[in-house]
């Protein structure tokens, strides 16, 4: 076991991934990345820079765009499905800016942050509105309609995902032309060669 690793009712555990005192329904960007469970290349393939879906990539694709219907208060920004995970940007705007993200990404993190530091923004009860409640309904649905969709596939998701708490305008540029970007640098990943077999 590492030196990080905790006990909890008498077992191991991984400590949490996401930031310590940081409260996850605070209002802000999040860069999601959430792999298949033994990255094992579900959603289908990458060719010239392109990515051709599989339906359980049209699948995973079809509910993240559903996500705001679901959580009024989250806007999408950009959004990529890869052989063994996906990337996208949750926005939660809950005092109901008007946000597009189209608009001067510096203006909307500005607008979102105003106040929130990592001191401020302390972590409390988590609720329904919360980034790991959205991404966790979101699992849930997907993992649902592939299995039933293909039975004998035993689909999953890895247990936890990624996060990185969008701090200003130009890590959400960055961000952005990072997703937008991805199949064109797909060989060049740190996901390309793991297929889980």
């Amino acid at each position: 076991m590492t030196e990080n690793t905790d006990k909890f009712q008498g077992k191991y555990r991984i400590p949490s991934a996401r930031l310590q005192n940081w409260d996850y329904g605070t209002d802000g960007a999040y860069f999601i990345t959430i792999c298949t469970k033994n990255r094992i290349h579900y959603f289908g393939k990458c060719e010239d820079g392109k990515m051709k879906l599989s339906t359980e990539g049209a699948i995973v694709q079809g509910f993240w765009y559903e996500i705001p219907k679901h959580f009024s208060f989250v806007t999408l920004g950009e959004f990529i499905v890869m052989p063994n995970h996906i990337h996208g940007v949750l926005i939660l705007d809950k005092e109901r800016y008007k946000v597009e993200t189209n608009q001067n990404s510096k203006d909307i993190i500005s607008e979102l942050l105003i106040g929130k530091t990592i001191g401020q923004a302390r972590l409390r009860n988590q609720g329904s509105d919360t980034v790991s409640s959205i991404i966790g309904s979101y699992k849930s649905i997907c993992t649902k309609h592939i299995n039933k969709t293909f039975p004998s596939l035993e689909f999953g998701w890895q247990t936890r995902f990624w996060d990185n708490i969008i701090r200003d305008g130009q890590s959400f540029e960055n961000v952005s032309q990072y997703i937008i970007n991805n199949p064109l640098t797909w060989e060049k990943d740190k996901f390309f060669n793991d297929t889980g077999l």
